[in-house]
């Protein structure tokens, strides 16, 4: 059974907000549009046949998409660096049943599996309930005993159904810092968390193999007995 864990990247979708050096903040997006309609394409066809060409224009962190250690580190492996066995692995949830918004979830808080070793670990906090939402943008996010777990027991990926893996408050962004400095891969905006099994299932994040990008849109699903 293949159960779809991607929002669906459409134009003008929720992206991000960055606030400038001067303190403005500017909004992102994707902006999808045909750069040629089956309307202007006929003639070069005789009329016979008609294809339309898409052009779509975003930054590679917006809908469900994975960072590479590059989109942390300078000289680290990019997108198109990554084998197809690092993202495309055995997975476990960790279930956040009381997630708390702008606050940090330690082991406590969630249902760990002890054996994470060479796994993708999401983290179901159920906020893609909020997609689309001003709840969205602020949300629960992985404490430090957490990060200490998954790089102790040999984790490979770490996703989420939240925004961010990280407080963007916090400039130091330990979450990014130390997994992607250990080449543990990230993917966030991560949905449909709850139809995934407690029994074993293969997480598949893959993204085009863009040389250069530090992140990239992913169709991430999941295959479960």
């Amino acid at each position: 059974m293949l159960i779809d864990l991607s929002h669906t990247f459409a134009d003008g979708m929720p992206g991000f907000t960055m606030r400038t050096p001067e303190g403005r903040e500017e909004t992102f997006s994707a902006s999808i549009k045909p750069f040629l309609t089956h309307e202007a394409s006929a003639p070069f066809y005789q009329g016979k046949a008609s294809f339309e060409l898409t052009e779509i224009t975003f930054q590679t962190s917006i809908g469900t998409y994975l960072d590479a250690p590059a989109h942390r580190f300078q000289g680290m492996r990019d997108i198109s660096g990554l084998r197809l066995e690092d993202v495309v692995l055995d997975g476990v949830v960790a279930h956040v049943p009381n997630a708390q918004a702008g606050h940090p979830v330690g082991l406590d808080d969630c249902t760990l599996p002890d054996d994470i070793e060479g796994k993708a670990v999401l983290f179901r906090f159920d906020w893609d309930q909020h997609w689309g939402t001003d709840t969205y943008e602020t949300y629960p996010f992985i404490g430090p005993d957490i990060i200490d777990r998954l790089i102790g027991g040999g984790a490979k990926l770490v996703g989420m159904d939240t925004f961010n893996a990280d407080d963007r408050t916090d400039p130091i962004r330990p979450v990014h810092t130390e997994l992607l400095s250990r080449d543990i891969l990230i993917v966030e905006n991560l949905t449909n968390l709850a139809a995934l099994p407690e029994g074993p299932f293969r997480f598949f994040a893959v993204p085009i193999k863009a040389q250069g990008a530090a992140a990239m849109t992913v169709r991430a699903f999941a295959d479960a007995p």
